[in-house]
């Protein structure tokens, strides 16, 4: 079992909004609210954090009533401004480049955005949640190839080789230096010199710590 963690989920779809409930429910989390709006969603962490119990991490759909267009994204991106060390994890249909950029800009811990067929793979999703609710990020990896097909274009990452480009996209979907491993089919320790290779590249000191690891992933995001 995963560290229990706390969430509150925002989606209009009740029968969703049931389902995401009863996957976290289930694995021993705590759902500590469901709404199904973003001024809904911006008003119960506001109560929460007047009482001095800010959830871990919000779950949300980025489109919601009353326009379904960016709603849910919107109040996402205003609760990181107000709530720094709030997670948010966003779930949308589809890739949408903009509101995941727009999500993601000057964000360095606790986000994701995951498309909503990956809430199928349970196990997956969950872990998802969690990681984001510790600080980490989860993106999905149809994102991080969208998102890696533009920044082929910029010149912060040109320093970096094919294969550390491909580290650092699987890095930007959350995955440990040991699944990166599996994945690649190569040695753990293969993986950790293309990591240090990485932050040798992008910039980031070993004072950094394990921080490094969030700021190389954002920089890849950001380019």
């Amino acid at each position: 079992m995963e560290d229990r963690v706390r969430v509150v989920i925002a989606e209009d779809s009740v029968l969703l909004r049931e389902g995401l409930t009863r996957l976290l429910t289930d694995r021993g989390h705590e759902v500590v609210a469901g709404v199904g709006d973003g001024e809904a969603l911006i008003k119960t962490i506001t109560e929460f954090d007047a009482q001095g119990e800010l959830p871990d991490v919000v779950v949300a759909d980025v489109r919601m009533p009353p326009t379904h267009t960016d709603e849910g994204v919107r109040a996402a991106v205003q609760l990181r401004k107000a709530h720094p060390g709030l997670g948010v994890l966003v779930l949308s249909q589809y890739v949408e480049e903009r509101y995941a950029t727009e999500l993601l800009a000057g964000s360095s811990r606790g986000v994701g955005y995951l498309l909503k067929d990956r809430v199928a793979e349970v196990r997956e999703f969950v872990d998802a949640v969690v990681r984001v609710a510790e600080g980490g990020t989860a993106l999905d990896p149809e994102v991080v190839a969208q998102l890696l097909g533009r920044s082929r274009k910029q010149d912060v990452l040109a320093g970096l080789t094919p294969r550390e480009r491909e580290v650092l996209g699987l890095m930007a979907e959350g995955r440990t230096n040991s699944a990166i491993a599996r994945q690649l089919v190569v040695s753990d320790g293969a993986v950790e010199k293309h990591v240090s290779n990485i932050f040798l590249k992008l910039g980031l000191s070993q004072s950094e710590g394990d921080h490094r690891r969030v700021l190389a992933v954002l920089t890849y995001l950001n380019s």
